[in-house]
């Protein structure tokens, strides 16, 4: 939900730039990246918190069966399900967030660009 609000926010932001607003190209590209490392970090990072709850999961499941010495299957199987949802709400988090982030790069660089090229028209 954080990443999906920040996107939104810098959807929002990109549509509404003034670029002739900002003397150098420099404190745009501040103005453009701002918040944009936290999708990132976001992305980056669901897959492994996923992955941990996984293996959380997966040694509770565990011991479990160690405790009752011996369990139903059906137990089991739930558990282990249980603990791979883990990995996939992780996913779920992470494919999107990258998806979003890659986009707002390009979007950036694009803004710079069209930055740079309207201040080399006025030059001219």
């Amino acid at each position: 939900m954080i990443a999906i609000g920040i996107a939104i926010e810098r959807f929002y932001y990109f549509r509404h730039i003034r670029l002739d607003a900002f003397p150098d190209k420099k404190s745009l590209e501040l103005e453009l990246t701002k918040k944009i490392h936290l999708i990132a970090t976001i992305g980056s990072n669901a897959p492994y918190i996923g992955l941990l709850g996984t293996v959380l999961g997966i040694m509770l499941t565990f011991y479990m069966i160690g405790k009752e010495g011996f369990m139903d299957t059906g137990k089991i199987m739930v558990g282990l399900a249980l603990a791979l949802k883990a990995t996939a709400i992780g996913l779920l988090v992470a494919i999107p967030a990258v998806c979003l982030y890659n986009f707002l790069l390009r979007k950036v660089k694009v803004l710079l660009m069209s930055w740079e090229i309207e201040r080399g028209r006025k030059g001219i």
